[in-house]
């Protein structure tokens, strides 16, 4: 049997993907993964087939537009108003990448960011399921991770889902109805689109993240899954650099400074600030340079600057790990049972700020727009100095390593495939 996954973003969002897939694989399954353009030795190298999405990730966000979005911080509108410029150009190719990529599959996976996916299962009469990193489906108990916290949740919350939904139907859903009338012969879909149907029919959704840092709530059916996080370890012959084997032995365990796939628009600047905090709190940092561009200028001794080191192996030889927030390094963070400080920039990197910090794994989020030298050299001191952070997060990864989500989250599968 043939599984389609879509994974359209960031390698943040193509990853756990990946990891799910190669658990398919191993189940039996021929996997192929529908990512963007810079994934495909990614993909392939994990032995599945790569669909290529047509486009890169890292020029969209690296313009004037780009910037734009990613400064709309906890903004659900500005998010989603802002999204519609970057991607109306491109849905035409996204349709058709999407068609050519699900041709001849038995099931479709797809992630948020992937729910084109879902349209064309519906024409070609196969299952779809919606797998998530973040909380995906309605309920009173968990807030939308792209909307900031409302007065009295348990009423307010189910509209925090609903609003959204509508709103993006409202800037995507013309194009989207053409395609599904003139293309696959479908049915228009009402406002709301494919999540209300999703969530009327019952249809499995996965998420992928601990249950130990968000509980399944109540009101979710036993058709919603929590399954635990999907990672993708290292492979088994990888070898870290000889330099920053050196570095890491030289010393005390440093502190990781990384933006993943975040970029900025003065990274000089924003790695001034990163060594000052670093100075300022005594210690020895691993800066990561990723789409932000961190480096590029003189680096004093103590401080090594990597790119695209396993967060496996990385991140438990840390003192601590600041970074912006994305679901997979918040997890990774937690996985390595050290303090996190989380700089989110926007969507649902906020959400999972506020997480950790209620968790007691790491101090208050700093946002980008109000990140200063001084309050990273407080959040930095206050993560590596307090013993009551640091037992929380010891015992949390100790939680979170106790769990297979990918295996989780293939029996799930393969039952639901098998019906």
């Amino acid at each position: 049997m043939r599984i389609t996954i879509i994974a359209n973003g960031s390698r943040g969002d193509v990853q756990p993907f990946v990891a799910l897939g190669v658990g398919l694989r191993a189940a039996g399954f021929t996997v192929h993964v529908a990512a963007p353009t810079p994934f495909r030795t990614f993909v392939e190298e994990r032995g599945l087939v790569f669909e290529d999405l047509e486009f890169d990730p890292r020029q969209v966000l690296t313009d004037e537009l780009g910037q734009a979005w990613l400064e709309t911080g906890h903004n659900p509108f500005g998010f989603i108003g802002r999204l519609k410029p970057i991607v109306e150009p491109l849905m035409d190719q996204f349709l058709a990448a999407t068609l050519r990529a699900c041709e001849g599959s038995d099931a479709i996976v797809f992630s948020p960011l992937g729910v084109f996916g879902w349209h064309y299962a519906e024409a070609a009469g196969i299952p779809a399921i919606l797998a998530s990193p973040v909380p995906a489906v309605r309920t009173t108990h968990i807030p939308n991770p792209i909307v900031p916290p409302l007065p009295l949740p348990r009423l307010t919350n189910p509209l925090a889902y609903r609003i959204p939904e509508l709103f993006a139907w409202q800037m995507f859903g013309g194009v989207t109805n053409r395609w599904r009338v003139n293309t696959l012969g479908l049915r228009p879909l009402p406002p709301g689109g494919p999540y209300r149907r999703i969530a009327r029919e019952r249809e499995i959704v996965l998420h992928g993240y601990s249950p130990s840092v968000i509980p399944k709530p109540p009101d979710w059916g036993e058709h919603v899954h929590v399954t635990g996080y999907w990672f993708l370890d290292r492979p088994d012959d990888w070898q870290p650099p000889a330099t920053l084997e050196a570095f890491l032995a030289a010393g005390p365990a440093p502190v990781y400074i990384g933006l993943g796939s975040m970029t900025g628009r003065d990274p000089e600047a924003l790695t001034h600030l990163a060594l000052s905090a670093l100075q300022r709190t005594d210690q020895r940092g691993v800066l990561l340079a990723g789409w932000a561009g961190l480096g590029g200028i003189d680096l004093p001794e103590d401080v090594c600057l990597i790119d695209d080191i396993p967060h496996d192996w990385l991140f438990p030889q840390m003192a601590a790990v600041v970074h912006h927030g994305g679901a997979g390094t918040t997890g990774a963070g937690l996985r390595a049972g050290r303090p996190s400080i989380l700089l989110p920039y926007f969507a649902d990197q906020p959400f999972w700020g506020r997480i950790v910090h209620d968790l007691g794994a790491g101090p208050p989020p700093i946002p980008q727009k109000e990140l200063t030298e001084r309050r990273l050299t407080s959040a930095i001191n206050r993560a590596v100095t307090s013993p009551g952070i640091h037992r929380r997060a010891r015992n949390l990864g100790t939680q979170i390593r106790q769990e297979d989500g990918v295996a989780t989250a293939v029996k799930i599968l393969s039952q639901r495939l098998s019906q």
